[in-house]
């Protein structure tokens, strides 16, 4: 049996002669369902900050915050059944809470709309934003207005400019970059000052070029960085200015903005297309991208899939998938950009009004969910559709290494849940053949 060390005795010993006497509570099922609960109230702690930001706060949320921590205290909770439970109800708080978030943004920055994005650098002083906090990049643009300098999105910022209340800055050029693993290199290779708003942030290389030109807000910090603690961006339009014209590259144009409202405006154009045959299955694919081998899967499961289907994708997994024409079936797009990882609540919406108008529950629509993950927030979203009562949840590239056999056993027997396969064109296909 492996060795661990007990907090409570602060000894290295086997498990068994903690558990046995019931002092430390180091059972493994038990720790398992502890930090599922506590990686699901850190994403949840994250979607809730940037709601607090646009003024939505929910006191029932509040409270489940503190009870939940309570629980994983030392010696106040052995019980597996009640764990299991509060975990699930951390999948209903962080639906609340993602609800809130997106209420918030639709009330501050206005009804989003597809809209045409230019990618690349443009001529011209600039800073680049990357993060998740739509409210920093209101505050840049607003303080940077009038001054000649571009500002860019990057990574889970794309969906910033499906809101009119931010595209109407006519400064914010474009987007640059993709997912949060590549901004060592596309930091540096931007040149300008680049501002992290939230998690997602890498620590630059020793040596990098871009250290002196990066900037962070509030609670997101690495070393040798300017951390921002106020909405004051004076430093990063200084540096922005006193750099100059950034070096401009090639452009390409995408479209972004398939807010969960906008679709749900051609709920009967869809309804008619699946009763018509024209499309036989749905599915989401997105979440958390990240470096390590497997990812490619979500590639090759995508590009697979016929004109039949539509893919629905969020949060920074979208990069996997995006670059490939995917054209359209019936006048609908077949891929759909929903937004943030957050915006996992607008695909909720979507399937909870599909299984309306097709009178079924979720899982008898021709729904298949192929989900990436690497952090906390991941974390939270599935436990949502947990609690939801989703089923056959595809997780990758690898199930997380905290859930023991024993737990894993009562999530696939509850809700099907399982890792992803080894052949994304094979598992499309077979997902296809059931539609």
């Amino acid at each position: 049996m492996a060795l661990m060390h007990c907090d409570q005795c602060e000894q290295t010993a086997h498990r068994t002669a903690c558990t046995e006497v019931g002092v430390c509570g180091k059972d493994p099922d038990i720790e398992s369902l502890q930090k599922i609960l506590l990686y699901g109230l850190k994403g949840m702690a994250a979607y809730k900050h940037h709601a607090r930001r646009l003024g939505k706060t929910d006191e029932e949320v509040e409270a489940f915050i503190e009870e939940a921590l309570f629980a994983t205290v030392t010696n106040v909770n052995f019980d597996m059944e009640s764990l299991l439970e509060m975990v699930l109800e951390c999948g209903r708080m962080n639906y609340k809470t993602m609800e809130l978030l997106d209420h918030g943004h639709v009330e501050m920055f206005g009804q989003p709309a597809p809209t045409e994005v230019i990618e690349g650098i443009q001529d011209g002083p600039g800073i680049l934003v990357t993060g998740h906090d739509l409210v920093d990049l209101k505050d840049i643009l607003e303080q940077s207005a009038g001054k000649g300098i571009k500002v860019y999105t990057h990574g889970e910022m794309l969906p910033a400019h499906m809101y009119p209340g931010l595209k109407k800055y006519p400064h914010l050029a474009g987007h640059f970059g993709g997912a949060w693993q590549k901004q060592r290199v596309e930091f540096r290779a931007f040149g300008g000052p680049t501002v992290a708003t939230t998690n997602c942030v890498l620590i630059p290389w020793a040596g990098s070029n871009y250290i002196d030109r990066l900037f962070t807000t509030r609670a997101t910090a690495v070393p040798g960085a300017t951390r921002i603690k106020t909405n004051d961006f004076s430093q990063v339009i200084a540096k922005a200015l006193e750099i100059g014209p950034l070096k401009p590259t090639t452009f390409k144009q995408s479209t972004v903005g398939f807010h969960h409202s906008v679709i749900l405006s051609l709920a009967d154009k869809v309804v008619d297309a699946v009763k018509s045959g024209k499309i036989k299955r749905f599915f989401v694919i997105g979440g958390c991208d990240g470096a390590e081998p497997g990812r490619n899967y979500f590639n090759d499961y995508a590009h697979a899939l016929p004109n039949e289907s539509v893919i629905l994708t969020l949060g920074c997994g979208k990069y996997r998938i995006r670059d490939h024409e995917y054209g359209s079936v019936d006048g609908i797009p077949r891929f759909l950009d929903m937004g943030q990882c957050n915006d996992a609540y607008g695909a909720i919406q979507v399937a909870l009004a599909l299984s309306k108008a097709f009178n079924c529950g979720v899982n008898d629509l021709p729904l298949t969910l192929v989900i990436s993950w690497f952090e906390q927030k991941a974390v939270a979203v599935l436990l949502t559709l947990l609690y939801l009562g989703v089923q056959n949840i595809a997780l990758g590239p690898a199930l997380p290494a905290f859930i023991t056999p024993n737990v894993l056993n009562v999530l696939v027997e509850k809700f099907g849940l399982k890792g992803i396969g080894t052949d994304g064109v094979a598992d499309a296909q077979a997902a296809m053949a059931i539609a």
